[in-house]
C-alpha cells in the first residue's frame, strides 16, 4: 500500500474511498484475478489520484464498461538486464508498456562493467519520469570475476553509495554471481553482502548444492534465477531461496522447473527474463507471453498471474505494487481471457498507457568504449602444441557449456577452424582500457560453417567476443564492430554481410524499438545459410560464451577458464 503522507492528502482518501466525491474513473463490470484472495470475483473497480480507491458502484467522472473482461495487476519483471534487450531505456519502457508491464527490477551490471558509477547514473536518470517504475539493484560482481578485464570496479562504498542516494529506486545488491569467492570468503565480496544491510541481495548460483549452497544462503542471498532442473529448483526453495523462473531470449527454464511447484511454494516464485532481446518483446510480448506459457504449461491462471505480480512485489518491498486493491498503484491489465492473454487495455497510474508520454530522462547521456589492438588476420593465430586441445562445447538450448577434449584441425602446426566438426575459432579482445589482451580458444557447436561473427556484448565485461571459420573475416567482423561505436557484425568473403550498431557503451541502440527490432532480424536473416545453419540467435549463444561464472569452460580476455576450478586452463593438454 501507498500510504498518505500529509494530512489533508489522507482526508482526501477516506472521503474518496467512502463515496463522499467523485473519482476519476470507474472500471465497471469486470472480473477481478485477485492475487491477495486467490479467486476471480466480479468488481467495478474506482481509481482516483493514481491509486485504487475501492470497489463498487463509484460516481465517476469518467466510466469504462468492461463487459466481463478480466483484469489483472500490472505486472512486475524481478530481475531485468534491460542493456540486453539492445534497446535504451525509453524505448524499453515503450515496449513493454503496452504488454501490461507496470514495473521491473533492474540489474544494471552489464552498462557497468563498461562504464562503472557513470553507468548506473546514466540508467537512473533515463528512468526517472517513465510510467513504468524502474527499480534498481546495485552491481555485486564488477568485475565480474578476477579471470577478465572490466572497464570499472565498483566497491562496498559505492553500493552504500548508491543505496542512501536513491533509497526509493536501488533496492539493495544484484545477482551475487562470484559465489566462488563467497565460498573462499573474499574480503570484497563479504564487504559488499554486507553492504546491503537489511536489503534483498539477488543469488546467483548455479548447480550449487550441500553445504555449499547452504553456507551460499547463510550469506545473505535470497533469491537464484539459474536453476535448470526441477531438483536444483527444490533444493533451492528448501533453503529459502526465491525463486526466479527465468523465461528470456537464450536461457528457457519454465517447463523444467514446473515440476518443483506446488500450492504452497508457488507463493516464493517469480517469472523474469534475464535477458530477453527487442525482436523477441515486439514478437511474443513481455510478461504476458510468460503468463500465456505458464497457463499453457498447466500452472492455474491465478497462481501464475501472482508469480508475475504480488509475489515479485513482496520479495522485494515494492510499496503499493503487484495487486488491484484500496491503496495500490492503480496499475491494472484488461484482459479479453486468462488463456491466450491477450491484453485489452493497460493503465499506469490510473492512466491508459496510449495516452502517456514516455520521456527519454534529462542529462541522460553515455558514451561508446572500443579500444581495440591493431586487428589483423595474425590475431587470431592459435598457438602449436601437442596432444589434445580443450574447446567449448555448446549444449542447445543452454548457457552452460560443456569441456571436450578433441584432437585439433592443425594447418601448419597450428590449430583452426573446421567446419566440418562444427568448430569454430573463438577470440575475447579487450575494449575498455588498451590493454591488448586477447584470449583465444575454440568451439564446438555454434553453427558457423563459414566466414566470422562479431559482438560487443559479451558478458559480463563486454569485451569484443569473435568467433570465425576464416581469420580475415574475423578481423574485418571485429574492426568493423568498432567502427560503429559496438555492436553485431557478420563478414563473409572479405566483405561485411551485415550489422547492428549498438553506440550506448556498445550494449544498446538509440533508435526506436520497431527500427532495432527489424535491423537485428535483417542481420540474423543474412546468416542462413550462406554462413550455416544457426538454431536461433547466434549472437545471444556467442555473448555468453565468454561468462566465466557459468560451467563449464568459458574464455575471457585473459584466456580458457575452467569454471569449476575458478582458473585459467591451458589450450593444449596431455590428458586422453
Amino acid at each position: 500500500m501507498i500510504r498518505a503522507r500529509t494530512p489533508e492528502e489522507l482526508a482526501r482518501r477516506i472521503r474518496l474511498a467512502r463515496g463522499l466525491e467523485p473519482v476519476d474513473l470507474l472500471l465497471r463490470d469486470a472480473r477481478l484475478v485477485n492475487v491477495l484472495s486467490g479467486e476471480i470475483h466480479p468488481a467495478d473497480i474506482a481509481v482516483a489520484d493514481g491509486l485504487v480507491v475501492g470497489f463498487g458502484a463509484y460516481e465517476a467522472r469518467a466510466v469504462l464498461d468492461l463487459g466481463g473482461r478480466h483484469v489483472i495487476p500490472g505486472l512486475i519483471d524481478g530481475h531485468l538486464h534491460i542493456e540486453s534487450s539492445l534497446l535504451c531505456p525509453r524505448e524499453f519502457a515503450r515496449a513493454v508498456a503496452p504488454h501490461g508491464t507496470s514495473a521491473v527490477v533492474c540489474d544494471p551490471h552489464e552498462i557497468a562493467n563498461v562504464c562503472g558509477a557513470a553507468g548506473i547514473e546514466y540508467m537512473l536518470a533515463a528512468t526517472a519520469d517513465s510510467p513504468v517504475g524502474f527499480y534498481f539493484m546495485m552491481p555485486s560482481c564488477v568485475p565480474a570475476t578476477h579471470l577478465e578485464t572490466s572497464g570499472a570496479e565498483l566497491s562496498a562504498g559505492d553500493v552504500l553509495r548508491f543505496q542512501e542516494a536513491h533509497p526509493g529506486r536501488v533496492l539493495g545488491l544484484a545477482e551475487m554471481m562470484n559465489f566462488p569467492g563467497l565460498l573462499a570468503g573474499d574480503p570484497e565480496v563479504l564487504a559488499k553482502l554486507l553492504a546491503a544491510g537489511d536489503r534483498p541481495i539477488d543469488g546467483h548460483a548455479p548447480l550449487l548444492s550441500g553445504r555449499d549452497l547452504a553456507a551460499y544462503v547463510l550469506a545473505g542471498p535470497g533469491s537464484d534465477h539459474e536453476c535448470t532442473n526441477a531438483a536444483e529448483a527444490l533444493e533451492k526453495l528448501r533453503l529459502g531461496l526465491h525463486l526466479m523462473i527465468r523465461e528470456g531470449t537464450s536461457e528457457n527454464n519454465l517447463d523444467d522447473l514446473l515440476p518443483a511447484l506446488n500450492e504452497c511454494d508457488a507463493a516464493n516464485v517469480s517469472l523474469v527474463s534475464d535477458d530477453l532481446l527487442a525482436s523477441d518483446i515486439l514478437a511474443r510480448g513481455h510478461m504476458d507471453h510468460k503468463l500465456r506459457h505458464a497457463v499453457a504449461a498447466g500452472v492455474p491462471p491465478v497462481r501464475a498471474v501472482q508469480m508475475a505480480s504480488i509475489n515479485t512485489a513482496r520479495h522485494f518491498g515494492l510499496p503499493g505494487r503487484g495487486a488491484v486493491a484500496p491503496g495500490f498503484r492503480a496499475d491494472m491489465v484488461v484482459l479479453d481471457d486468462l488463456e491466450r492473454f491477450r491484453v485489452a487495455e493497460v493503465f499506469l497510474g490510473g492512466r491508459r498507457v496510449r495516452d502517456l508520454n514516455f520521456p527519454r530522462g534529462k542529462g541522460a547521456t553515455l558514451p561508446s568504449s572500443m579500444r581495440l589492438p591493431d586487428v589483423t588476420p595474425e590475431l587470431f593465430a592459435l598457438p602449436s602444441g601437442r596432444g589434445r586441445v580443450w574447446v567449448i562445447g555448446v549444449i542447445p538450448g543452454q548457457i552452460l557449456t560443456e569441456a571436450r577434449l578433441l584432437a585439433p584441425t592443425v594447418v601448419q602446426g597450428r590449430p583452426t577452424a573446421d567446419p566440418d566438426r562444427d568448430l569454430a575459432k573463438l577470440a575475447v579482445i579487450e575494449r575498455h582500457r588498451g590493454s591488448g589482451n586477447v584470449g583465444l580458444g575454440l568451439v564446438q557447436g555454434l553453427g558457423l560453417r563459414a566466414g566470422a561473427l562479431a559482438s560487443s556484448v559479451g558478458h559480463d565485461s563486454h569485451n569484443l567476443i569473435v568467433a570465425g571459420a576464416d581469420d580475415a573475416d574475423m578481423a574485418l567482423a571485429a574492426r568493423e564492430a568498432a567502427r560503429l561505436g559496438g555492436g553485431f557484425v557478420a563478414a563473409l568473403n572479405g566483405r561485411v554481410r551485415a550489422g547492428l550498431p549498438l553506440p550506448l557503451a556498445g550494449l544498446m541502440s538509440a533508435k526506436p524499438l520497431e527500427e532495432t527490432a527489424t535491423r537485428f532480424q535483417q542481420l540474423l536473416d543474412s546468416l542462413s545459410p550462406a554462413m550455416g545453419e544457426f538454431s536461433g540467435n547466434p549472437f545471444g549463444l556467442l555473448s555468453f560464451l565468454a561468462l566465466p561464472v557459468i560451467p563449464a569452460l568459458k574464455l575471457t580476455d585473459r584466456g580458457l577458464v575452467d569454471v569449476h576450478s575458478f582458473d585459467f586452463i591451458p589450450l593444449w593438454t596431455d590428458k586422453e
